[in-house]
């Protein structure tokens, strides 16, 4: 009674304007669009920097619309517990997801009825299962990560030329990005190569570097380190020069986390195949307000062969970053669309774009 009370008497002391209330129990109309992660991450803080510009360069606020980065706990029980709890929010309007495990059927059964529910669903940086699954989602915003694969196997092939034995560390074997980037290291990489099997952690930073612990010491041979995920990254180089290694071993990594790019300055890292979390987060909310504002033109620009097989994909490039001094490899090395960049200058295009990672 003393609530309904206030209510009555907010407007007749004109306190309601003074105070910010928009009305005694009245909602915002404001809708929603959302980037669930798979996990926690540095990787992500570049996207979320893309997806506030998108927002300022878009502007979302004059359509009604927010955009946010929500982070999930790493598993695939987690983004099913997300999204139900989407499905229960009648403000969420897209949604892009980066999937846990590709072929993860709980997953994929909400981002289905969330689609049925209207909202827009996209998938961002890993996809889900495209043979089974890609009624899930209307399109993929990342990195081919079977070529970026093959152009870090390339790293090893260039800078072992003999050959020799690698194995990869991941966070989840079964996620779509994993899967790919460690067929395209093999296929880089070439048959001069041993693979080893790899090496999960769960995405679990102990474990992580318990994997490269046990990996030197059950494989004598082994020659080559490599990180799949960003963490992988200074996991590998904390363990090769915490045993004193490093003259034993080619480390070459996806992804730029800010320690990572210093432990290659200090010499503990030999390539880097690095990603661009900032236009993952960028694109994403550039084409799911799109999708929300049924803005055809957009989205016909975004996804020109959208009809087509591999139509719904947007590529957003892949970088190759080598030390400054001493790196064997060169731009002609890899594919034409890689740009190739030494550490230095890797650095000033962070800075132009505010990142310290990516």
């Amino acid at each position: 009674m003393r609530r309904l009370s206030i209510c009555l008497l907010l407007p007749a002391l004109g306190l309601a304007a003074t105070l910010g209330f928009s009305g005694c129990g009245k909602s915002s109309n404001e809708k929603r669009i959302i980037i669930l992660t798979n996990g926690y991450s540095p990787f992500w803080d570049a996207a979320k920097v893309g997806l506030n510009e998108a927002a300022v360069d878009f502007k979302l606020q004059d359509s009604g619309l927010k955009a946010s980065l929500e982070p999930n706990d790493s598993t695939p029980e987690g983004q099913v517990t997300k999204l139900r709890q989407y499905a229960s929010q009648s403000d969420i309007v897209a949604i892009g997801i980066s999937a846990c495990d590709a072929g993860n059927d709980s997953v994929a059964d909400e981002m289905r009825k969330l689609r049925d529910k209207g909202v827009h669903i996209i998938t961002v940086d890993s996809d889900i299962d495209r043979d089974r699954l890609r009624d899930t989602r209307i399109a993929f915003i990342g990195t081919d990560n079977l070529a970026g694969g093959r152009e870090l196997g390339k790293c090893a092939k260039y800078l072992r030329p003999q050959g020799g034995e690698l194995i990869t560390f991941v966070g989840r074997t079964g996620a779509q990005n994993a899967i790919d980037r460690i067929k395209g290291v093999v296929e880089g990489a070439g048959d001069k190569f041993k693979a080893w099997p790899t090496m999960g952690d769960d995405t679990l930073e102990d474990r992580a570097r318990k994997n490269v612990r046990d990996a030197i010491a059950n494989y004598p041979k082994l020659d080559t380190l490599v990180g799949i995920w960003s963490y992988n990254a200074p996991a590998i180089a904390d363990v090769v020069k915490e045993k004193d290694r490093r003259k034993d071993f080619t480390v070459i990594v996806f992804d730029a986390e800010p320690i990572a790019i210093q432990h290659m300055a200090d010499g503990m890292i030999d390539a880097m195949v690095v990603q661009n979390p900032y236009q993952m987060g960028y694109q994403g909310v550039r084409l799911m307000k799109a999708l929300v504002e049924k803005d055809e033109k957009t989205i016909k620009e975004m996804l020109p062969n959208r009809d087509k097989p591999e139509g719904d994909i947007i590529d957003t490039g892949l970088k190759v970053v080598v030390p400054d001094d001493g790196s064997s490899l060169k731009p002609e090395m890899f594919n034409k669309s890689t740009e190739f960049l030494k550490l230095s200058d890797f650095r000033n295009w962070l800075q132009k774009y505010k990142l310290t990672g990516s």
